[in-house]
């Protein structure tokens, strides 16, 4: 694939995958997180996230989970939540030219924290 923008990055290609790794988890999590859902809207979601992100440039590959037992936990009296990054399990492949990262999005449970990261080869 061309790349138009190149000639704005002043950095290696796995760091370029990287930045565009970032931009990807940061918009899911930002785009996503407090929509209403229930138990019978979760596949649905994960897939339109994952459809979502496989659009954008340099993404190989996508993978979304959303936790199931936290949101059966959490339903009210009205049966539906919103989403919140604890619940979210996002694995990226971002291929730039030769170079590919694959990077994470998950709640980090010791950290009390949803981390996104790059992950080892």
């Amino acid at each position: 694939m061309q790349d138009p923008a190149q000639h704005y990055f002043k950095c290696t290609d796995r760091e370029r995958a990287a930045f565009e790794a970032g931009i990807k988890l940061g918009t899911i999590y930002h785009q996503y997180v407090g929509i209403p859902i229930n138990l019978t809207n979760l596949e649905s979601l994960e897939n339109a996230i994952r459809q979502s992100v496989l659009v954008q440039p340099f993404v190989k590959e996508a993978q979304v989970r959303i936790d199931r037992d936290i949101v059966n936990k959490r339903q009210g009296v009205y049966k539906y939540i919103t989403l919140s990054g604890d619940m979210m399990d996002v694995s990226l492949t971002i291929k730039y030219r030769e170079e590919e990262v694959k990077a994470r999005l998950r709640y980090v449970p010791d950290m009390d924290y949803p981390l996104m990261y790059l992950e080892g080869d």
